[in-house]
C-alpha cells in the first residue's frame, strides 16, 4: 500500500572533503555507515513513508539487499535509484520513480546523518498544514562578515535575516514536480530551487544534530554524539557494564547538573538596566564589559558547568572586543550552541536573583518565556532580597544563583 509521504535521500555525492576512498554516504559511522545512521531516522517517522535512496551507480543493488529488510520491518517501502552528476540531476532521479499516491515529498542529504525522527515529522506535517515549501533552519549566531578575495573585511552583514537552512526540505508533490520540470541551471538546494520558480518557502525550527558530515571534524563530532547516545541508551536500560569491565572503563552518559553564580554593582552613570534578558525602563543599570545582566551571565556559568566547557570568564572574556555590550541573548545563544555542539540538551534551567530592586514579580513571565525561547527549554525565575543584609541589602547590586540541567542528546 503506497504512502502519501515520500523521503528522498540524497547519498550519491563523493565526499572527497572526508577524506575516505568510499563515497561520503558509505563511510564508517559508529556501528554502520552514515547513510545507514541517516536511514534510521527516516524510517522512525511516525508515518512509514516510501523511501527512495539515490546512490552511485556501482551500489543501487548491495544498497537495495542492505535496506529491504530494515524498510519492511518499519513498514516503508523502498526505492534505489542511482543518482546523477549533480545534487539536482539525483533529486531529479528520485522523483521520476514516486509513485503517484506519494502528495509530500522531502528531500534530505544523507550527510546530515543525525537528524531526528522528529524533525522529518515536523516539517511534514508543516508542509500539509501551509501547503508550501518549508526547510528547517537555525538562527546565526556568529558575527557575519563579507570578505573580499584578498581575505579582507569589507562590512558586518545584518545576521537578524539570516538563518543557516539544513535538510529534510519538504514540499508538496506537485509544487516540487514544477520546481524540477522549469529548473533554470543548478542551485545549491531544493528550497532555492523551488523560489527560483516563484513557489513560497517557509522556515521551521531545525535541530542542532542535523548539521552536515563535510570534514573529518564532523564525522568525529557524530562519531562522540552517536556514542552518548548509545550509552545513555544502556544507561536507561539499567544495563551493566560486563563483568570484569575495567574501572576506567567509559560509564554510560547521563544527565549532569551545574551551578553558576554571577555578581554586578550597580553603574555609577545613568546607563540602562538590563536583567534576565529584559530591559527595565527608568531603573539604574549595572555595571559590567557586556551589559551587566547577572541573571543571564549565571545561568550561561551553570550550563557550562554541567557541560565541562568552562566559565563566562573562559568563553566570553573582557578582552573579548566582541561582547563589549552584548546583551545576555548574545551569551545564552552562544552557551546553548556549545552545550548542544558537546552532545547535550538543555533539560530544565532555575535562577533567582537577590537584591532590592527591580520588583521582578509583574515581569516574571515574561523573563522566563524570553529565556526560555533563547534555550530552547524551560527556564524558572525568581527572586529574593537578603533582608537589608550585604552588598545587595544596601542596594548596591545585585547577585544571582543558576542551576542547569542537562541530558545527552
Amino acid at each position: 500500500m503506497s504512502s502519501a509521504i515520500a523521503v528522498i535521500v540524497v547519498a550519491a555525492g563523493s565526499g572527497s572533503r572526508l577524506g575516505h576512498a568510499e563515497p561520503k554516504a558509505f563511510v564508517p559511522l559508529g556501528p554502520d555507515t552514515v547513510i545507514a545512521t541517516a536511514v534510521s531516522g527516516v524510517l522512525a517517522m511516525r508515518e512509514a513513508p516510501h523511501l527512495v535512496l539515490v546512490v552511485p551507480g556501482e551500489r543501487v543493488e548491495t544498497t537495495r539487499e542492505r535496506f529491504s529488510a530494515d524498510a519492511a520491518a518499519a513498514g516503508a517501502t523502498l526505492d534505489v535509484v542511482a543518482g546523477g552528476a549533480s545534487r539536482q540531476e539525483s533529486v531529479a532521479a528520485g522523483l521520476a520513480v514516486l509513485p503517484a499516491a506519494v502528495e509530500t515529498v522531502l528531500v534530505h542529504d544523507a550527510a546530515r546523518a543525525l537528524a531526528p525522527a522528529l524533525l522529518f515529522d515536523e516539517v511534514a506535517a508543516a508542509v500539509r498544514a501551509r501547503r508550501h515549501g518549508i526547510v528547517p533552519a537555525l538562527d546565526i549566531v556568529d558575527t557575519v562578515k563579507r570578505v573580499g578575495g584578498d581575505g579582507q573585511v569589507q562590512e558586518t552583514v545584518d545576521r537578524s535575516t539570516l538563518r543557516a537552512v539544513q535538510t529534510p526540505q519538504g514540499f508538496p508533490r506537485s509544487s516540487l514536480d514544477h520546481a524540477y520540470a522549469t529548473a533554470r541551471g543548478d542551485v545549491t538546494d531544493d528550497a532555492a530551487l523551488a523560489a527560483a520558480a516563484g513557489l513560497v518557502v517557509e522556515i521551521v525550527p531545525g535541530d542542532v544534530r542535523a548539521f552536515k558530515i563535510t570534514v573529518p571534524a564532523d564525522l568525529r563530532r557524530a562519531e562522540q554524539l552517536l556514542a552518548g547516545r548509545h550509552d545513555a541508551e544502556q544507561h536507561t536500560a539499567g544495563r551493566s557494564p560486563a563483568a570484569g569491565a575495567h574501572d576506567d572503563a567509559p560509564r554510560p552518559a547521563a544527565p549532569r547538573i551545574g551551578t553558576g553564580t554571577d555578581v554586578h554593582a550597580f553603574a555609577a552613570d545613568d546607563s540602562p538596566l538590563w536583567l534576565a534578558g529584559l530591559h527595565w525602563p527608568g531603573e539604574r543599570g549595572l555595571s559590567g564589559h557586556s551589559d551587566g545582566d547577572a541573571a543571564a551571565h549565571a545561568v550561561c556559568d551553570a550550563l557550562l558547568a554541567a557541560a565541562g566547557l568552562g566559565d563566562v570568564g573562559q568563553i566570553f572574556g573582557t578582552a573579548d572586543a566582541r561582547f563589549a555590550g552584548a546583551h545576555g541573548e548574545v551569551f545564552l545563544a552562544e552557551t546553548r550552541r556549545l552545550v548542544e555542539a558537546s552532545g547535550y540538551l538543555i533539560g530544565n534551567v532555575t535562577v533567582q536573583i537577590v537584591g532590592n530592586r527591580p520588583k521582578l514579580a509583574p515581569r516574571r513571565g515574561e523573563a522566563e518565556a524570553l529565556l526560555s525561547r533563547v534555550l530552547g527549554a524551560p527556564v524558572s525565575v525568581a527572586a529574593t532580597t537578603s533582608d537589608a543584609l550585604g552588598f545587595t541589602g544596601r542596594g548596591e547590586g545585585v547577585a544571582a544563583i543558576a542551576t542547569a540541567l542537562i541530558v545527552p542528546a
